[in-house]
C-alpha cells in the first residue's frame, strides 16, 4: 500500500516530471523563441527599409541635382554623391532607431516621438528636392532646421523610451546640422 501511494504522490509532485514533458516544453519554448525572432527581425527589416526605400526614390527623382551642380561652390562642400550617401545613412540610422522605440511599445507611451519621427521623414525627403533640384536656398535652409529641431525633439523622446535610440539620433542630427550649414552657405553665395 506504501508503494502504491509513493507511485502516486510522485506522478502528481511537479518535482517527478518525466523527462518526455521536459523536452517538450523545452521545444514549445524555442518554437516561441524562434517566432519572436521571426517577427522581431521582420520588423526590423520594415522599420529600416521604409526610410530607406523613401530616400532612393527620392534621389532616383530628384537627385540629379541640377540646381546643386551649376553653382559655384566652396572646395569644403560636398559632392552630391557624398549627400546622396549621408542622407541613405541618416535615414538607415533614424529607420533602427524608431525600432528601438517601437519594440518598447514607445510609440503608444510618447506619441509625441511617432509625430516627430514622420516630421523627419517628410522633411528629409523635402530637402532633395528644394535644394538639389529646385535650387530654392532658402526654403531648404527653413527645411534643414526644421529638421535640426525635429531630430532634437526625437533624441529626447527616443532617449526616454530607449537611450540607445536616443542616442543613435545624434550622428542623424549632427549630418541635418551639416546640411544646415551646407544651406546657409548656399543662401549666401
Amino acid at each position: 500500500m506504501e508503494s502504491q501511494n509513493l507511485k502516486h504522490r510522485s506522478r502528481d509532485d511537479p518535482r517527478f516530471t518525466t523527462t518526455a514533458s521536459n523536452e517538450k516544453n523545452r521545444a514549445n519554448r524555442r518554437e516561441k523563441r524562434m517566432a519572436m525572432a521571426k517577427r522581431g527581425l521582420r520588423s526590423l527589416v520594415i522599420a529600416v527599409s521604409f526610410p530607406l526605400s523613401l530616400t532612393l526614390l527620392n534621389i532616383y527623382l530628384f537627385g540629379l541635382g541640377r540646381g546643386y551642380a551649376s553653382l559655384a561652390k566652396p572646395f569644403w562642400f560636398p559632392p552630391l554623391w557624398l549627400l546622396h550617401t549621408g542622407c541613405l545613412a541618416s535615414s538607415f540610422v533614424m529607420g533602427l532607431s524608431a525600432w528601438f522605440v517601437w519594440v518598447e511599445g514607445g510609440f503608444h507611451v510618447k506619441p509625441t516621438a511617432l509625430s516627430l519621427y514622420l516630421g523627419y521623414i517628410g522633411l528629409s525627403m523635402a530637402w532633395h528636392p528644394t535644394v538639389l533640384w529646385m535650387g530654392a536656398s532658402w526654403a531648404g535652409l527653413l527645411v534643414s532646421l526644421a529638421m535640426v529641431g525635429t531630430l532634437v525633439g526625437c533624441s529626447r523622446d527616443f532617449r526616454k523610451v530607449n537611450p540607445i535610440a536616443g542616442n543613435s539620433v545624434m550622428p542623424c542630427l549632427a549630418w541635418a546640422a551639416f546640411l544646415a550649414t551646407v544651406n546657409l552657405k548656399l543662401v549666401f553665395l
